[in-house]
C-alpha cells in the first residue's frame, strides 16, 4: 500500500498497517488452554466461597436419619442429594460449598500472613543490615530446619482446635521464604544507582521503599505467593484429616476428606468429592503460577 507524504505530497514507501488486537485478545482467550481452564476454575471456586450461604441446597449440618449415604445422582441416587449424602444424612453438596468457603479463607489469609510478615522482615534485615540481619535470618535459618508439621500439630493440640490459631499456624508456615527474597532483591535494588540518585534528593526512607524498591519485588512476591499457596491448602487439610484443624460443626475439604476415610468402600462420593476438588485447587494455582512466572520473570523473557 503507497502512501503520501502529508507535507510535500510525495509518495512514500509501502507502510505498514497495525492492526488492533483481537476481541479473543483483549480478554485473554489467546493463552494456552491449561492457564485459561486454571484461571475459570479459580475464579469458579472463589465465586462459590463468597456465595456459599446462597448455593447451599440445605444447612451443611442439618442431618436426617432417614437420607443415610444416600448414593449420588450419577450412580443411581435421586436429586435431593445430587452428590449424595454421608453416614449421618447430611447433603455432601451443601457440605462441600460449606468446606471450601473455609478452606479458600484460611489458605488466602494464612498464605496473606506468611507473605506480609515475611517480606516485611526481609526488607528490615536488607535496610538495617548487622546485627539485625543477622538476627533475623537466624530465624528466618530455624524456620527452614523447622519439621512444620510436627510443630503445627503440638501448637494446636494445646490449644485445642482454636481457629484463629489454625489460622496463625498456617500463616506462620512459608514466611521464610518470602523473608529471603524480599531481602535479597531489596539488597540488590539498593545498589542500582536511580535507588542513590533518589536518595540524594533527599526523598524519605519510606517512600524510597514505597514507590521505588517495593514495586520492583512484588511481581517475585507475587510468583512466591502462587507457590506457597498450594502448600497451604494442603497443610490445612493434613491437620484437618489427622482431627487437628477445622472442627465441627465447621467443616473444611480437608475434614471431609478425613471423615471419608473410613467410608471409602461403603461410601466412597463422601471422600471422592471433597478430594477432587482440592486436588484441581491446587493443580489450577501451580497452572497459574507457572504462567505468571514466565511472564513476570524478566530473567525468563
Amino acid at each position: 500500500m503507497t502512501v503520501t507524504d502529508p507535507i510535500d505530497g510525495s509518495p512514500t514507501s509501502d507502510a505498514v498497517i497495525v492492526k488492533p488486537p483481537s476481541f479473543i485478545k483483549r480478554i485473554g482467550l489467546d493463552r494456552p488452554w491449561m492457564v485459561i481452564f486454571a484461571s475459570t476454575y479459580l475464579a469458579l471456586v472463589v465465586l462459590v466461597a463468597i456465595f456459599a450461604p446462597l448455593l447451599q441446597p440445605y444447612e451443611h449440618a442439618a442431618q436426617d436419619l432417614f437420607e443415610i449415604r444416600n448414593p449420588p445422582v450419577f450412580m443411581g441416587g435421586d436429586w435431593n442429594y445430587i452428590l449424595g449424602s454421608d453416614d449421618l444424612g447430611r447433603d455432601v453438596l451443601s457440605r462441600v460449598i460449606y468446606g471450601t468457603k473455609i478452606s479458600v479463607v484460611i489458605a488466602l489469609v494464612g498464605t496473606g500472613i506468611g507473605a506480609v510478615l515475611g517480606s516485611f522482615l526481609g526488607i528490615v534485615a536488607a535496610h538495617f543490615r548487622g546485627w539485625v540481619d543477622d538476627f533475623i535470618m537466624m530465624f528466618v535459618d530455624a524456620q527452614s530446619s523447622l519439621p512444620f508439621l510436627i510443630f503445627a500439630l503440638a501448637v494446636l493440640a494445646f490449644f485445642s482446635g482454636s481457629f484463629i490459631v489454625l489460622v496463625i499456624v498456617v500463616g506462620i508456615d512459608g514466611w521464610e521464604r518470602y523473608a529471603r527474597l524480599s531481602r535479597g532483591m531489596t539488597l540488590a535494588g539498593s545498589s542500582n544507582d536511580y535507588i542513590a540518585a533518589v536518595k540524594a534528593l533527599g526523598v524519605p526512607t519510606w517512600k524510597v521503599y514505597a514507590r521505588h524498591l517495593l514495586p520492583n519485588i512484588l511481581p517475585a512476591l507475587m510468583i512466591q505467593f502462587t507457590i506457597n499457596l498450594p502448600g497451604t491448602i494442603l497443610l490445612e487439610t493434613s491437620l484437618s484429616f489427622l482431627g487437628l484443624g477445622v472442627q465441627p460443626p465447621m467443616t473444611s475439604l480437608g475434614q471431609m476428606l478425613g471423615y471419608g476415610r473410613d467410608y471409602l468402600l461403603q461410601a466412597p462420593w463422601i471422600a471422592v468429592a471433597p478430594g477432587l476438588i482440592i486436588f484441581f485447587i491446587t493443580l489450577s494455582i501451580s497452572i497459574l503460577g507457572d504462567w505468571l512466572r514466565d511472564h513476570l520473570d524478566p530473567s525468563l523473557r
